[in-house]
């Protein structure tokens, strides 16, 4: 190797960290604004969020889902079905990876045959009511420890009225 090969190669290195000088010296200037500029470093771009205080807010009671499912509508229901048909089925007698859904409103729980219910669920007595099914999609886990439906749970109050409106105009 000579020494012209040397230079070449010491001169593409040093280019090289001038570059990336130059690149974080242009982006730190798009970010923070100019230092001296007041007492502290301002940015540019300021995200606002809500100071940590020593009191939490208390969270907002949620309305009965009996108000809210007497104006559901069922056809925002069909939408969040969507969810639902990776596992279940609206045609009666066709079971899938869950029971069929349809005419499930009203429904004696654990009652559709031929599918293996978890003992959660086929120790359950009673009926899907539109209050049961809420309960039971709030918290699958919760309502029935143990069950094989693996769903997270839905939170909100109106979309789990939807959905039972759309679910109770199937077969219901």
């Amino acid at each position: 190797m000579d020494t012209m090969e040397i230079t070449k190669i010491v001169g593409g290195v040093c280019g090289s960290l001038l570059v990336f000088l130059l690149i974080q010296t242009g982006a730190e200037s798009l970010i923070v604004a100019e230092p001296g500029h007041g007492d502290e470093e301002q940015f540019a771009y300021g995200i606002e969020a809500e100071e940590a205080g020593g009191e939490e807010a208390a969270p907002e009671a949620e309305v009965p889902f009996g108000e809210v499912f007497a104006s559901a509508d069922a056809a925002a229901g069909e939408g969040l079905f969507r969810a639902c048909a990776s596992c279940h089925k609206l045609e009666d007698g066709a079971n899938a990876v869950g029971p069929y859904l349809y005419g499930v409103v009203g429904r004696d729980i654990a009652a559709v045959d031929g599918y293996s219910y978890s003992d959660a669920l086929a120790g359950l007595d009673g009926a899907w009511t539109p209050e049961d099914l809420s309960a039971f999609l709030a918290a699958p886990s919760d309502y029935a420890p143990g069950t094989k439906m693996s769903y997270r749970g839905m939170r909100d109050v109106e979309d789990r009225a939807n959905l039972i409106a759309y679910l109770q105009s199937i077969g219901g």
